[in-house]
């Protein structure tokens, strides 16, 4: 009897997380205590740090000017070249918004090894409200977004408000492989972690502080040494003693056709990234990811019957979630489509979580960086 248990035990951390996941998503999708969005409107400063095209940048930059919201609002694009490609782009942008308050500054200098927080860093003085968002080049936003997001303030302990974000168009088996982590793994990792003890970082696709937050850290300056400042700039908020509230808007991540090559190199740095960041957990997260969970479960079985069944339920447990989750929370309708893809999802999280303990080394925007502990870089010559 034991031995035709032990496949079933294998698999009971991954089973158990997925109902885990699903219990924290109806919790949170379900609840009533949204703030409400007739709040009075808040003054906004959006930064959009900018550095080459990305698909649909016209569209993702003017979903931004289409809101509706009738608080003040200005937009203030930061880019490090004068020959940069998006900068025509934006100044259509301004022609065809002229209602808007866009402005674009173009300054090359440095602040620390991460280019974004730079950009970050010379637009700040040019951004003149008490609501800051700052959203990566790539995002498109449905025209409730900024009420959304704003009505959080109405709490004076909420020092920054984050989105969940999600993407909807793919362009094939690589494209898909990442954005089906972002339904099946990122969307229900951060909802347990809301859940279980409470927010402690934020997301970069979308992120809204307070000024009086962001100057408490010490500004922008206090992220320029980092890779992962997005998370950075939530946890130095929340040490600081801000509650931090996560949007039910999602946004949407536009994501460019490439090859599996470029898919895996992200996927790898960004695991490396929170490997350092956060290392207790990220070492206990590997307990939870389904592709050992299988290995282990068909290499305990006493026949391949008994490990067919033990693997079998964990996938129709997991495949129900996380069409749930595409169809009910998320809404990307990317499952049942690309749910056979699932399985070689999980055993490409479960590699790219083995090998970010076999390097420090990573690969962004042209430049490769070796990471330090704590989550700090160094550029490589």
């Amino acid at each position: 009897m034991l031995h035709n248990l032990l496949p079933f035990i294998a698999i009971l951390p991954s089973l158990a997380y997925s109902l885990i996941s699903l219990w924290c998503a109806l919790k949170y999708f379900n609840k009533n205590d949204h703030p409400a969005r007739n709040h009075r409107p808040l003054a906004v400063s959006i930064i959009k740090p900018v550095k080459g095209m990305d698909k649909d940048s016209y569209d993702n930059f003017a979903s931004f000017c289409c809101q509706e919201y009738s608080g003040k609002l200005e937009i203030v694009f930061a880019v490090a070249s004068p020959d940069d490609a998006a900068i025509p782009i934006i100044r259509q942008l301004r022609d065809d918004f002229t209602n808007q308050d866009i402005k674009l500054v173009i300054n090359p200098a440095l602040h620390g090894p991460n280019q974004k927080v730079s950009n970050l860093i010379n637009a700040f003085p040019q951004a003149g409200h008490d609501i800051i968002i700052i959203s990566d080049s790539d995002i498109n936003v449905e025209p409730e977004y900024l009420r959304s997001v704003t009505a959080h303030f109405a709490d004076p302990q909420i020092g920054l408000v984050t989105s969940l974000y999600r993407t909807s168009d793919v362009h094939g088996i690589a494209t898909a492989l990442e954005a089906t982590g972002f339904t099946a793994e990122m969307v229900p990792n951060v909802l347990v972690a809301r859940q279980l003890e409470g927010l402690t970082f934020a997301l970069g696709a979308s992120m809204a502080v307070r000024r009086e937050a962001l100057l408490a850290i010490g500004g922008f300056e206090a992220l320029s040494a980092y890779l992962a400042d997005d998370y950075q700039l939530g946890n130095k908020i929340h040490r600081a003693g801000w509650k931090i509230a996560l949007d039910p808007c999602f946004v949407e991540s536009v994501i460019k056709p490439e090859n599996l090559m470029a898919v895996l190199s992200r996927q790898l740095r960004w695991a490396r990234t929170m490997r350092v960041s956060r290392p207790g957990g990220y070492l206990a997260s590997g307990i939870t990811l389904p592709f050992p969970a299988v290995l282990l479960a068909t290499l305990l079985a006493p026949s391949p019957a008994v490990g067919a069944a033990a693997v079998a339920l964990l996938y129709v447990v997991r495949l129900s979630i996380s069409t749930l989750f595409s169809r009910r929370f998320v809404r990307d309708n990317l499952f049942p489509r690309w749910l056979w893809l699932l399985p070689l999802r999980d055993m490409l999280a479960f590699f790219t979580w083995a090998l970010s303990f076999l390097g420090n080394h990573v690969e962004w925007r042209g430049s490769r960086f070796a990471l330090k502990p704590g989550g700090t870089i160094e550029e490589l010559v």
